[in-house]
């Protein structure tokens, strides 16, 4: 009997331990956050933004609105370690988030995408795609630029430029040179990011021609700047060095401060033509975690649109330019328009032909 009411307690106990067991999840959004997930989502395209005005959808958009709105990115995905909630389309594998704005916020909601066991990125390309100012040496508002060399435009030494000697063109200059008129370039530690130059030459070959926008308030803007002809047309898709700065810069002497800085820690392979807050932080947070097998940072395009002009036109103080623009860029919409148009193009190709893409890189042979 003795050993029948022990059979008994032992059957009772492995019912009772089997039954109080939590089940594992049979689907990724049965996953939690910060946990593991044995059934991740396998994310084809990650579009990379940095912030939006107001709603996701249905108000005045911000860069995110337009990709959530047209790519069908209507699965929510809690996301309470980033920025902003992440939005999916389960059917296409299109992946969209928003870093927030800078390079802190980037590199901290990328590094934090990244590591999300619920999401499987090792195949994924990502696609930054975001408002700019632009050089009107270069392009006009409303133009694209597809963009390898990524420049931070905050390491580095800065003296007050009432303190600078007389021979110095600008206060701000590398760190371990002699000051802004040392031509030897140190080695970089994080000054100069470059993203896949071969890929991005795909990007920009599939793009070059397409019509971009050019809506009646855009030709009244650029006309002002008389002394710069690439400033007057009307929108296109061009490629130029990117710089990120915390600091919302503006101004002739900046501009060519930005200039000199992008061909420097380029060795001269190209010059400044965008400038935002933010690549650095993300494309370095996707170099660490391409170091550990969870992304492959050859898979990184960064496409920017012209918003505004990074420096006024004849006749205007940099102050009134700056101060002016800030109640709205006067291609903040062309731009959004831009970026979607030409970063929606490469997307739909790479997803018509994701059984060659997955595993072999455009541009790469």
């Amino acid at each position: 009997m003795r050993t029948v009411i022990a059979c008994l307690a032992t059957v009772l106990l492995l019912i009772t331990t089997a039954c109080s067991e939590t089940p594992k999840p049979v689907s990724w959004q049965d996953c939690l956050p910060g946990k593991a997930c044995d059934a991740p989502f396998k994310a084809k395209v990650v579009i990379v933004t940095m912030f939006e005005r107001g709603a996701d959808e249905g108000d005045e958009p911000g860069e995110f609105q337009f990709w959530k709105a047209r790519q069908n990115l209507d699965t929510r995905v809690p996301f309470p370690h980033g920025h902003h909630d992440v939005f999916v389309n389960e059917e296409t594998g299109v992946v969209g988030f928003v870093t927030g704005i800078g390079t802190m916020h980037s590199a901290g909601t990328t590094m934090a995408l990244g590591l999300d066991q619920r999401f499987d990125f090792t195949e994924a390309y990502w696609l930054v795609a975001g408002i700019a100012g632009i050089d009107p040496e270069d392009a006009s508002i409303g133009s694209v630029a597809w963009s390898s060399y990524l420049v931070d435009g905050d390491l580095g030494h800065h003296i007050d430029a009432r303190e600078k000697p007389e021979d110095w063109n600008t206060g701000m200059f590398p760190r371990h040179t002699q000051g802004p008129n040392d031509t030897d370039r140190p080695n970089p530690k994080g000054e100069v990011l470059i993203a896949n130059p071969a890929l991005r030459d795909w990007a920009f070959n599939l793009t070059k021609d397409i019509e971009l926008a050019d809506p009646p308030g855009l030709a009244e803007a650029r006309a002002a700047y008389t002394e710069h002809p690439n400033a007057r047309k009307p929108p296109f898709v061009l490629t130029g060095g990117h710089i990120a700065a915390m600091t919302f810069w503006h101004g002739e002497l900046m501009n060519d401060w930005a200039n000199d800085w992008v061909s420097f820690w380029s060795d001269g392979n190209t010059d400044f033509v965008t400038s935002a807050m933010e690549e650095t932080g993300t494309f370095q947070s996707i170099t660490y975690l391409h170091n550990i097998g969870l992304v492959d940072k050859d898979r990184f395009l960064v496409l920017r649109g012209g918003s505004n002009f990074t420096m006024p036109p004849p006749g205007v103080s940099a102050a009134e330019n700056l101060l002016n623009e800030n109640k709205g860029y006067a291609g903040f919409e062309a731009a959004l328009e831009s970026i979607y148009l030409v970063g929606s193009t490469v997307v739909d190709e790479l997803l018509t032909n994701w059984d060659v893409v997955a595993n072999d890189i455009p541009g790469s042979n």
